[in-house]
Formats: C-alpha cells, sequence, structure tokens
C-alpha cells in the first residue's frame, strides 16, 4: 500500500471518529439536559461505552466537549461529574443572560430579515397553539430553531454572542428549563412578552427591544430568586 492510499484511508478513519464523537455528543448532550443522565452522575467511561456501543476514543472526545460546555465538572480525587445547579450558579446564569440576550436582541433589531421575522411570527403562533395543548407544561422544552431565543440570537448576527449564547449558556439554560419544578414556569406571560419583543424587533426600535429583552429575563430570574428563599425558608 502506498503512502499517498495510506494518508487517504488515515484521513476517512480520522472522519469517521469525528462523526462518531460528535453524534455521541449529541446524545449525551440530551441525556444530560432532560435528566436522564442525572445531575451529580459520576461519568463512568466502561458503561457509557457499553450503553452507547462505542470505543473509547470517540467517548473521551466527547466527555472534552462536554466539559467545554460545562454539563462535566472533574473534581480532585473524585473524577467526573454531571454538575449540578446551586441557586449562586443560577442566579450567575440569569445575570449573564440578562446582559447579553438584551444586547442580541438590541442587534437583532438592526440587522434581522424580513425572512426570519416572518418564521418568527410562524413560531410565535405554534408556540400558542401549543401551549394550549399541552397546558404550558412543555412550553420551555423548545430548542434550537423552536426555541424563539435561540433564533433572536441567530439574527443578531453577532458570531461571539452567537457561541456563548448557543453553546454553553444555551445548554445549561436547556438543563434548567427541563429539570425545574413546574411552579417555576410562566408559559403564557412568556409568550406575551416574546410577542412585544417582536414587535420591537420589527420596529426596528433597538432600545425598546434591549429593554423588553433584559425586563423578559430579569422577569424569570426574578421568579427563581423568590423560590429559593421559599426554599430556604421550608
Amino acid at each position: 500500500m502506498n503512502v499517498e492510499v495510506k494518508t487517504r484511508l488515515k484521513a476517512v478513519n480520522s472522519e469517521k471518529e469525528n462523526t462518531k464523537s460528535e453524534t455521541l455528543t449529541e446524545s449525551l448532550v440530551e441525556a444530560i439536559v432532560s435528566g436522564e443522565i442525572a445531575p451529580g452522575s459520576k461519568i463512568s467511561e466502561p458503561e457509557l461505552a457499553k450503553r452507547y456501543q462505542v470505543s473509547r476514543g470517540p467517548l473521551r472526545e466527547a466527555i472534552m466537549r462536554l466539559e467545554g460546555l460545562s454539563l462535566i465538572e472533574r473534581i480532585p480525587h473524585v473524577g467526573a461529574r454531571v454538575i449540578t445547579f446551586s441557586p449562586e450558579k443560577l442566579i450567575e446564569l440569569y445575570a449573564v443572560r440578562e446582559a447579553l440576550e438584551g444586547m442580541a436582541a438590541r442587534l437583532a433589531a438592526r440587522h434581522i430579515t424580513e425572512e426570519e421575522l416572518i418564521g418568527l411570527k410562524h413560531l410565535l403562533s405554534t408556540h400558542s397553539n401549543h401551549i394550549e395543548e399541552v397546558e404550558g407544561s412543555s412550553y420551555f422544552h423548545q430548542h434550537g430553531d423552536f426555541d424563539f431565543h435561540y433564533r433572536i440570537i441567530k439574527a443578531s448576527r453577532n458570531s461571539k454572542l452567537i457561541s456563548l449564547l448557543c453553546n454553553e449558556l444555551y445548554h445549561l439554560l436547556r438543563m434548567y428549563r427541563y429539570q425545574s419544578p413546574r411552579s417555576q414556569s410562566r408559559p403564557k406571560e412568556a409568550l406575551n412578552e416574546h410577542k412585544f419583543i417582536l414587535q420591537a424587533i420589527e420596529n426596528r426600535d433597538e432600545e425598546l427591544a434591549e429593554m423588553l429583552m433584559r425586563r423578559h429575563i430579569s422577569g424569570s430570574r426574578s421568579l427563581i430568586e423568590q423560590q429559593i428563599l421559599i426554599a430556604e425558608n421550608d
């Protein structure tokens, strides 16, 4: 076998390993976000390799990616574990979101296309019907292109904001949404606030869009703080 063929085969095998790792990463992200792999769980490579029928190479690559997304943390003398939310971490997460998503809404008002606006209007209409069908129980489980916030962030056209908000912070937020008590959600109020934000963006009112987005996220943070106080006093 000549050198050129060997090099080509090596590249093909490397690409296959990367694809396996990416697919595995997506599966593990969803398992952690949904709580299928519980917060605080120890990460066992042999167990996960058996469960997902993969070799250690792609698995270790996937675990490194999960660490990069802050879904897994390494504790000295303990090993890798799925993160758990502390009240302090949650408040920090929402404070960062308030600032960054406010900026994203401002930029979206400047850069969003007509096609994106039409898509967002259709999305909110779909969400309205969905809330009625499920009585709001899973409204906050939307993700990717089905998530209002995700689309606004993408419409900002700011690659740094997109990287920060659509990767690490995004999956942490989804994890919290999935695993938080229903009492901490307010689907109908959130939908109405989304509609006002979208109207400001459509009107190209950058200042109002930022203010409404910050107020929207601040309201969620206040609700979390109230729940934390109630839990501490029980």
